[in-house]
């Protein structure tokens, strides 16, 4: 199974934050959504994980780079 990325980068913060998670897709959902809630405030539903789900890029698209300016929806 190809692994996939959830990079805080691509998304507007508060916090600045800058954590990636890379690894199989469903460690990343769970990784993701814990972070989220920890730190960023979100609810962790079962919607939400499924949002998070849309929004995983293939690891290959790694790259450093900007923070990307348009809001995460939701």
């Amino acid at each position: 199974m190809a692994r996939k990325m959830a990079d805080c980068r691509r998304f507007p913060s508060e916090s600045n934050c800058s954590l990636t998670i890379i690894g199989e897709e469903e460690e990343v959902v769970r990784a993701a959504a814990e972070h989220a809630t920890s730190v960023h405030g979100h609810e962790d539903t079962p919607e939400f994980r499924d949002q998070i789900r849309d929004f995983l890029e293939p690891e290959e698209t790694y790259s450093m780079g900007a923070r990307e300016q348009e809001p995460m929806p939701g």
